[in-house]
C-alpha cells in the first residue's frame, strides 16, 4: 500500500485550509499572474493565444485525431476483456450512488453548459458551411448533424471514462490520493509524492480552472442574452458579474454541503428539469420529423464512424478541422482533469464494464436525442425557408436557443425554463468543479474543510468574472485548449498505467480465487476423511 501524498499531522494550516503548499499556492499564485497579464495586454494576449492555437492545430491536429481514437478503441476493449469484471474499490464494494444519480452527476459535469449552448448554432453552421458538400443544401443537412454528433459522441466520453476509470481504480482499488499524479504511480513510484507529482497536478488545476471559467462564462452570457431577450434586461458585462456572483453563491452552499447533500441533489433535479424541457420541446414540436431525424442522424454518424472519425483533410488542403473538430478534442482532452475526477470521485463500487459501458453510451444517447431534437428541428426550418434562426445564430449565438423557442406554444414558459436549466448546469458545473480543484490541491483529500470548499468555489466565480471584465475570455478559453496537446500525451501514458495496474489485479485475483479453491478442496477432503476414519472406527468396534 502506497503512503499517503500528505499525513494528517503533515498538512498545512492556513485561514481553517488544509493543503499541499505548493501545489496550492503555486497554483494560486500562477492563476493571479495570469488574469492580470491578460487584463494588462488584452489584444497582445489574444494574439499570442491565436497564433499557439493555429500551430497545434496545424501542426498536432493529426496527433489529437489519432490520441482521441487511440482512448475509444482502448475504453471499448477494456469494457468487454477479461477485465471488465473486474470492480473499482474491490470484489466486494457497492456503489456510493443509485445509478439514475450517477448518471445525472456525471452528465451534468460533463456536457450541460455546452450542450444548451453549442446544440443549435452548431448545427446550423455546419449547415451553412460543411467541410465538404455544398451550404444550405439536404445533403449539408446530413453532414452537419453527423459531424455535430462526432464531436458531442463516444470520443468526447471515452477520454472522460479514461481519465476518470484511471483515478477511480487507483484511488479506490489502490489506496493513493485521488489526484492526477496517483496514475503515474507504476512508472514514477514514490516520486509522485514530489515535485514532479506537485508540477503534474499544478498543470491540472491551471486546465481545470481556466477551463471550467471559461464554460462558466460561454454560460453566463446566454442566461444574460435570454434574460435580455424575455424582459429586457441589459446582457452587458454588469449584468453577467452580477449573474456569476449570485450563481456561485448558491453553487458555493452546494459545495459546503458536500457531493452527496448537495451536488448529487442539485444534479438530480438539473436531469428532471432538462428531461422535462426536452419532452416539451419534442411534444409541442415536430415530433415525428425529431424522432425520424434521431434514427437517421445516429445511423449515418454509424455508418460513417470510421471515415468521418480518422478523417485529417489530407487531401483538401482545407482548415476546417482547426476551429471544430481539433478545437473540441483540445477542450475535451483538456477538461478531462476535471470530468475525469468527478467522475471518478462518485464511482466507487462500480465494475470496470459497467463504468466506461455506462460513461460511453447512456449520455451519448441522451446527447444525440437532444441535438436531433434541437439541432435537426432548426436546420428543418431554415430549410424550410425560414431564416430567423440562421440570423440569430450569426448575429449572437447566445440568442439562438430563445429565439428557436419563440416558434412553439407557451414561448415565454419554456424560454423561462430554458434560463433556469442554465442556470443549473452553472451551478453543478461550478461546485463539482470546485470540488475537484479541493481533491488536487489538498493532496487527494476527499472532505476538506469547509473554508477551502468555500475558497475555491469563490476563486473560480472570481477568475470567469474578472475575465468577462477585462474583455480576456477569448484569449484564456484558446490557451485552455492548447493545454490539451500535452495532456493528450499524459492520456497515452494513462493508457499503458492503466492496463498494467488492471493486469496485476487481476492476477491478484486468480491467485486469491485459485487459493481459495484449493483451501475448500482441501477441506472437503479433509471431511471425507475423517468421515471414513469414523466408519472404520465404527466398524472395528
Amino acid at each position: 500500500m502506497a503512503k499517503k501524498i500528505i499525513r494528517s499531522d503533515e498538512k498545512k494550516s492556513i485561514f481553517g485550509l488544509q493543503v499541499n503548499g505548493p501545489v496550492f499556492f503555486t497554483s494560486s499564485i500562477t492563476i493571479i499572474i495570469i488574469i492580470t497579464l491578460t487584463l494588462m495586454f488584452k489584444n497582445e494576449a489574444e494574439e499570442y493565444f491565436t497564433a499557439i492555437q493555429d500551430f497545434v492545430a496545424k501542426q498536432a491536429g493529426w496527433f489529437f485525431i489519432l490520441s482521441v481514437n487511440v482512448f475509444l478503441i482502448f475504453m471499448i476493449y477494456l469494457a468487454f476483456s477479461k477485465y471488465g469484471h473486474l470492480r473499482i474499490g474491490g470484489q466486494s464494494a457497492k456503489p456510493e450512488f443509485k445509478t439514475i444519480s450517477w448518471f445525472a452527476m456525471l452528465f451534468s459535469a460533463g456536457m450541460g453548459i455546452g450542450l444548451l449552448f453549442w446544440s443549435i448554432s452548431e448545427p446550423i453552421y455546419h449547415f451553412l458551411s460543411p467541410p465538404m458538400a455544398e451550404g444550405g443544401t439536404a445533403e449539408a443537412a446530413k453532414e452537419a448533424m453527423k459531424f455535430t454528433f462526432l464531436h458531442w459522441g463516444f470520443h468526447a466520453w471515452a477520454v472522460y471514462a479514461l481519465v476518470g476509470l484511471s483515478l477511480a481504480y487507483f484511488t479506490y482499488s489502490r489506496g493513493l490520493p485521488l489526484t492526477i499524479r496517483s496514475v503515474f504511480y507504476p512508472f514514477l513510484g514514490d516520486r509522485i509524492y514530489g515535485k514532479i507529482g506537485d508540477a503534474i497536478d499544478i498543470f491540472a488545476v491551471l486546465a481545470t480552472v481556466f477551463g471550467l471559467a471559461t464554460s462558466l462564462g460561454m454560460g453566463v452570457q446566454q442566461i444574460a442574452a435570454g434574460l435580455n431577450h424575455l424582459f429586457d434586461v441589459d446582457s452587458g458585462v454588469q449584468t453577467q458579474i452580477i449573474l456569476i456572483i449570485g450563481i456561485t453563491l448558491v453553487a458555493t452552499v452546494s459545495v459546503v454541503l458536500g457531493v452527496d447533500k448537495g451536488v448529487r441533489i442539485l444534479s438530480e433535479w438539473n436531469m428532471r428539469v432538462a428531461v422535462l424541457f426536452l419532452l416539451i420541446v419534442v411534444i409541442l414540436g415536430p415530433t415525428i420529423f425529431i424522432f425520424k431525424s434521431f434514427l437517421q442522424n445516429t445511423g449515418n454518424y454509424l455508418s460513417d464512424f470510421l471515415e468521418i472519425a480518422s478523417w485529417t483533410e489530407s487531401f483538401r488542403g482545407s482548415n476546417w478541422q482547426n476551429a471544430w473538430t481539433i478545437f473540441y478534442w483540445g477542450w475535451w482532452i483538456a477538461w478531462s482533469p476535471f470530468v475525469g475526477m468527478f467522475i471518478a470521485r462518485i464511482s466507487k463500487g462500480r465494475t470496470v464494464r459497467e463504468f466506461i459501458l455506462g460513461v460511453l453510451i447512456v449520455p451519448s444517447i441522451v446527447t444525440f436525442f437532444w441535438i436531433s431534437a434541437f439541432g435537426s428541428t432548426a436546420i428543418h426550418e431554415a430549410i424550410l425557408g425560414n431564416e430567423t434562426i440562421v440570423n440569430a445564430v450569426n448575429d449572437n449565438v447566445a440568442t439562438a436557443l430563445f429565439v428557436f423557442l419563440e416558434d412553439y406554444p407557451f414561448a415565454f414558459i419554456l424560454n423561462i425554463i430554458a434560463v433556469i436549466l442554465i442556470a443549473g448546469f452553472f451551478i453543478t458545473s461550478s461546485d463539482s468543479g470546485s470540488l475537484v480543484v479541493d481533491n488536487l490541491t489538498s493532496g487527494g483529500k476527499l472532505d476538506a474543510p469547509v473554508g477551502q470548499r468555500i475558497f475555491w468555489a469563490l476563486a473560480e466565480g472570481s477568475v470567469a468574472a474578472v475575465l468577462l471584465l477585462g474583455g480576456g475570455l477569448q484569449a484564456l478559453q484558446t490557451a485552455t485548449i492548447v493545454t490539451g496537446l500535452p495532456f493528450a500525451v499524459i492520456l497515452i501514458i494513462m493508457c499503458f498505467s492503466l492496463y498494467k495496474g488492471l493486469k496485476e489485479d487481476l492476477r491478484k485475483l486468480k491467485k486469491r480465487e485459485s487459493q481459495k479453491e484449493l483451501e475448500n478442496y482441501e477441506e472437503i477432503v479433509s471431511t471425507i476423511v475423517k468421515k471414513r476414519n469414523m466408519n472404520e472406527q465404527t466398524k472395528i468396534k
